[in-house]
């Protein structure tokens, strides 16, 4: 079986193209039974309350070995490092966090991470709720204007 580290250094040779998400998910199973640790575990139940939070949420597997979990565009990455898992809200800056889960990218002007380190407890209700609002944000303005919308733009003459 190919380690997520080869497998990623295979999609490199085809990282303009999008990597189908059956072939998705089985790099991030792979690179949770990887990791064997901490951080395999936490990514594990990150990737729980991800789909948790939104069931049509579709997972990607880009940058050469990073999950990604889209929905009307990214909404969060799934990074896992020596000492932590970084969940990465794309447009983190412009969700509202009442609970304070961002600790982390706090300087930026678009993105807003989460760092989960060993041993932290994850608040799971408001994590859901940040999925949410970030999903919301994707898709404001992506549906299409009614029938009556529409006619109501148009000139009278």
């Amino acid at each position: 079986m190919l380690s997520a580290a080869k497998i990623g250094a295979r999609l490199k040779l085809h990282m303009k193209r999008p990597v189908a998400a059956e072939s998705a998910a089985r790099f991030i199973d792979e690179k949770i039974k990887e990791l064997g640790d901490w951080r395999g575990k936490t990514l594990a139940k990150v990737r729980e309350i991800v789909h948790e939070a939104d069931p049509e949420i579709v997972e990607e597997w880009k940058w050469m070995g990073t999950p990604v979990w889209s929905h009307g565009g990214i909404v969060c990455t799934g990074e896992t490092y020596k000492a932590v898992v970084k969940m990465t809200f794309a447009k983190g800056a412009a969700l509202q966090d009442p609970s304070g889960l961002f600790n982390s990218s706090l300087e930026g002007n678009v993105r807003r991470a989460i760092d989960i380190h060993e041993g932290d407890k994850v608040d799971e209700a408001a994590l859901k709720d940040l999925i949410r609002a970030a999903l919301a944000l994707n898709l404001k303005g992506k549906s299409k204007p009614s029938p009556g919308e529409r006619a109501s733009g148009k000139r009278a003459g």
